[in-house]
C-alpha cells in the first residue's frame, strides 16, 4: 500500500477542525480564483474549476462566496493576483515531501516553508529533487466498513480505473487523471461513499518511519497544511496506523 489512505484520513480529519476557522474555505476560494482565472468560469467547460466548485460544495460553502470567487478569477471582481510554485523537500527519516503553494506573496512563503522545515528535522531542496518520486493520479479513498467490495471493484473497473487496491480499512481506486471525473461520478452514481477524492500525487514508493520520524513528520505536514500560502503537501512516508487515528 501507498500510506497515501492514512494520509487522507489525517486530513479528513483535520479538516473538520480547520473547517471551524475557515481555513478550509481560504485555500478554497484561493483555487477556485485561479482556476477561474486560468481556465474560464464556466464549470463546464474548466475541469479544474469544477473539481474546485465540487469540494467547495462538500465543504458547505456559501454559494455567495463561491460566486465571488469565480468573479474574481474572471476579473469581473477586483481581486489578488495569486502566484502558483511547488517546492521539494526531504521530511525526518529522508521522507519526500512535495508542496504545492497559491501565493500573494513569494518571498513571505518561501520564508515560512523554510522555517516549518527546519523545526521539524526536515530541509528544503532543490527543484526536482523528489517531484520524479511521485506520480499524478485520480484517486478515490472509501472505507471498507461502508462499501460492498465486489460492487467498489465492479464500478471502478467497469468506469475505467486504473486499479483497485487495499489495505485492512479502507479501498484506494486509482485512475488516469484525464479518467478521475468519469470514474468519480459512476462511484457516485452507484451511492458508494469514499472519505477522500481528488487529482493527487501518488509516491512510487513508500519511507517508513517509526517513533519520534513518525511524530515529527506528523507534525510538519501538519504545520505544512496550516501555512496559509500551502495548498496542497504530498509525501512518501508511511507511519504507524496508530499514528493515523
Amino acid at each position: 500500500m501507498s500510506g497515501h489512505s492514512k494520509w487522507s484520513s489525517i486530513k479528513h480529519k483535520k479538516a473538520a477542525v480547520d473547517a471551524k476557522r475557515g481555513k478550509v474555505f481560504t485555500k478554497l476560494i484561493k483555487e477556485i480564483t485561479v482556476a477561474a482565472r486560468m481556465g474560464g468560469g464556466d464549470v463546464n467547460a474548466n475541469p479544474r474549476l469544477r473539481t474546485a466548485v465540487q469540494a467547495a460544495k462538500s465543504g458547505n460553502m456559501p454559494k455567495d462566496n463561491l460566486a465571488r470567487a469565480i468573479k474574481k478569477g474572471t476579473g469581473e471582481l477586483e481581486g489578488v493576483s495569486y502566484e502558483e510554485s511547488t517546492y521539494e523537500g526531504y521530511g525526518p527519516g529522508g521522507a519526500a515531501i512535495l508542496i504545492e503553494i497559491l501565493t500573494d506573496n513569494k518571498n513571505r512563503a518561501v520564508a515560512d516553508i523554510r522555517h516549518i522545515f527546519s523545526k521539524c528535522a526536515g530541509n528544503l531542496g532543490e527543484n526536482g529533487c523528489v517531484a520524479w518520486m511521485f506520480d499524478k493520479k485520480g484517486y478515490i479513498a472509501i472505507e471498507k466498513a461502508s462499501a460492498d467490495e465486489d460492487l467498489v471493484m465492479e464500478t471502478a473497473i467497469d468506469a475505467g480505473a486504473e486499479d483497485v487496491r487495499e489495505d485492512e480499512d479502507n479501498f484506494e481506486i486509482i485512475t488516469e487523471p484525464d479518467d478521475f471525473e468519469t470514474v468519480k461520478e459512476a462511484i457516485d452514481a452507484a451511492s458508494i461513499s469514499y472519505f477522500d477524492a481528488e487529482v493527487t500525487m501518488l509516491p512510487q514508493s513508500t519511507t517508513n518511519l517509526e517513533g519520534k520520524e513518525a511524530e515529527q513528520m506528523v507534525r510538519l505536514m501538519g504545520m505544512l497544511d496550516d501555512c496559509e500560502d500551502v495548498q496542497k503537501v504530498y509525501t512518501n512516508a508511511d507511519i504507524p496506523d496508530e499514528m493515523a487515528d
